[in-house]
């Protein structure tokens, strides 16, 4: 007969999922009540106005999909782009890839602005493709590249599109809370992130949000949505105004729960707050780590606090090092992805996982790790370097 299953405690220092607070794991063990409930209604209201806060936005339509981050980024696209639709697309590492797939899935046009992985998207290309392309609808970026730790110039992009008259699909998902995403600010359009990040919820939640002009946009199509599931028309019904609620899901009402609490830790602490705190923690990291004698990957004006992106050294096996980790310190840390795998590891400092412990305990097990292998490391250096950073 099989048993339950009880894994072990890891320290997640990856590209996600974060470790989850307590005060997350124990939201999810309230009492489950009904996806229609008035208090279960209050509590998407709350939640709503939670993520309007966190994303710096008064859109109206701002709602988390019952799913995964990947859904968020396929609602943006399935409903703002139509058949014959030419969408502007960014591409700095995996997840830009996976935006052209959603754009010619919609039955639209990609264009494709493709940029070293390791570098931030150029507004630079980006506007020469609208001079092409003067008749593009769409530009699609993705802010906090996941794949290689580099972060864009949202403003700069979403300015350009609002410039040629094209309305912005932005991927936040490993952005919002960590560093700042300031929607209306930027004057985005359609953006998505994931529950699993910087706002340390469990996976399975993406947070969306649209603003009038792609609420607009919406409505005027003239075919279907090809998802029936995420279809906004149809899920505003049930997330939208203060009327009665239209049955569309059953929500993951207690995933929910999860989320809230979540997003209650984030304005407790302040977004401020919470991006100073990333910042510090991803300063006293690469401090040890290059006292150690390793290199990052990323320039540092164009770094993610949330996500180091670190060059492997020569001779060590990437998969031996993380599989020592995992196995002996019970440290989980990221692989790279697509034209960076075996060149480069991603150590995350997520959310609740952000904090000093981590990067102490990621220091010490890298270098007892490194020192095993025979890597040509520094030792006895990184933790004094970074205790430096947090005496400061």
């Amino acid at each position: 007969m099989t048993s339950s299953f009880f894994p072990p405690h890891r320290t997640l220092m990856g590209p996600g999922p974060s470790d989850v607070s307590p005060r997350v794991l124990g939201a999810l063990s309230r009492p489950t009540i009904g996806h229609l409930d008035p208090l279960f209604v209050k509590l998407m209201d709350e939640i709503k106005v939670l993520l309007q806060f966190a994303f710096k936005t008064g859109n109206e339509l701002t709602l988390p999909v019952s799913a995964p981050g990947s859904a968020g980024m396929e609602a943006c696209f399935v409903n703002l782009v139509s058949p014959g639709d030419k969408v502007i697309v960014c591409q700095n590492g995996v997840f830009g890839g996976r935006m052209k797939e959603n754009v010619e899935r919609s039955g639209g046009v990609a264009v494709m602005v493709e940029d070293e992985w390791g570098r931030p998207v150029s507004v630079e290309k980006a506007t020469a493709a609208f001079d092409q392309h003067p008749d593009a609808a769409i530009l699609a970026f993705v802010h906090a590249e996941t794949s290689t730790g580099v972060r864009s110039d949202a403003a700069a992009l979403c300015n350009l599109a609002r410039e040629r008259g094209a309305l912005s699909i932005v991927d936040t998902v490993t952005s919002l809370g960590g560093i700042d995403v300031d929607v209306d600010g930027w004057g985005a359009d359609a953006v998505y992130s994931g529950t699993q990040k910087c706002l340390s919820c469990v996976p399975g939640i993406a947070p969306v949000t649209f603003s009038a002009q792609s609420v607009e946009r919406i409505q005027k199509r003239t075919h279907k949505v090809q998802s029936w599931f995420l279809d906004m028309q149809l899920v505003m019904g049930y997330w939208g105004g203060s009327s009665k609620r239209a049955y569309h899901h059953t929500a993951p009402v207690n995933a929910l729960y999860a989320l809230h609490e979540a997003l209650v830790i984030l304005q407790e602490e302040g977004l401020e707050a919470s991006f100073r705190r990333h910042r510090r923690n991803h300063e006293a990291l690469v401090a040890g780590l290059e006292a150690m004698g390793l290199a990052m990957a990323v320039a540092p004006e164009d770094r993610l606090p949330q996500l180091n992106s670190v060059l492997i050294p020569a001779g060590v096996d990437d998969a031996v090092v993380r599989g020592a980790l995992l196995n002996d310190f019970n440290l989980e840390i990221g692989a790279g992805l697509g034209a960076l795998a075996g060149k480069t590891w991603r150590i995350g400092l997520m959310g609740h996982s952000s904090n000093e412990q981590n990067v102490v305990a990621c220091l010490n097990a890298l270098e007892a790790v490194l020192g095993r292998e025979g890597a040509d490391i520094t030792s006895g250096k990184a933790l004094l370097a970074a205790k430096a950073v947090y005496a400061d």
